[in-house]
């Protein structure tokens, strides 16, 4: 329930302060204000998918942040993602919290929530030689792999033979 009156609230606490604001400064900064906002947020959002695809070019894996104790720079960019996505929203409410995000000490705290919810799935379940989800981790010697063999069948349809027909598993058997 708190959650719906979450999503209820938001865009009510948005309209109102663009009543309030806008009634304050007008209608021109009010939109001036809006689009430079919005045209941030996409330059923050252009620059962070260059760098996310820099570093995947790169090769930089899981492993050798959890190793190497880089987590930070990953979550660093996520905030700086986040905060793109809500400059683009129109709204001075997500513009706030879009340009706290992008504040260094804001991001620290964020960086240490996220390690330290990391740190406690990794006793969880990395010593253990497992992720935090239970799938066991690349590299690990307790695979989790069970030599067990699963026999099945299958027929190939030609393309045609399924031509406006509802899916097969909506189907009782």
């Amino acid at each position: 329930m708190p959650r719906i009156l979450l999503f209820l609230a938001w865009p009510l606490a948005e309209i109102g302060l663009f009543v309030i604001i806008g009634g304050e400064i007008g209608l021109w900064p009010t939109l001036a204000w809006v689009v430079l906002t919005a045209l941030v947020g996409i330059v923050i959002l252009r620059f962070e998918a260059a760098r996310g695809a820099g570093l995947i070019r790169s090769g930089l894996s899981g492993t050798a942040i959890s190793q190497g104790g880089a987590i930070g720079d990953p979550i660093r960019g996520l905030m700086r993602a986040l905060a793109g996505v809500l400059l683009v929203l129109p709204g001075f409410l997500t513009d706030a919290l879009g340009i706290l995000l992008l504040l260094p000490p804001v991001q620290a705290l964020m960086r240490n929530l996220v390690t330290a919810k990391l740190g406690t799935l990794n006793a969880r379940g990395f010593a253990a030689g497992q992720s935090p989800f239970g799938a066991p981790r690349a590299g690990s010697t307790n695979d989790g792999r069970d030599d067990s063999t699963i026999d099945g069948e299958w027929i190939e349809l030609p393309p045609e033979a399924n031509r406006n027909r509802p899916s097969r598993w909506t189907e009782p058997e």
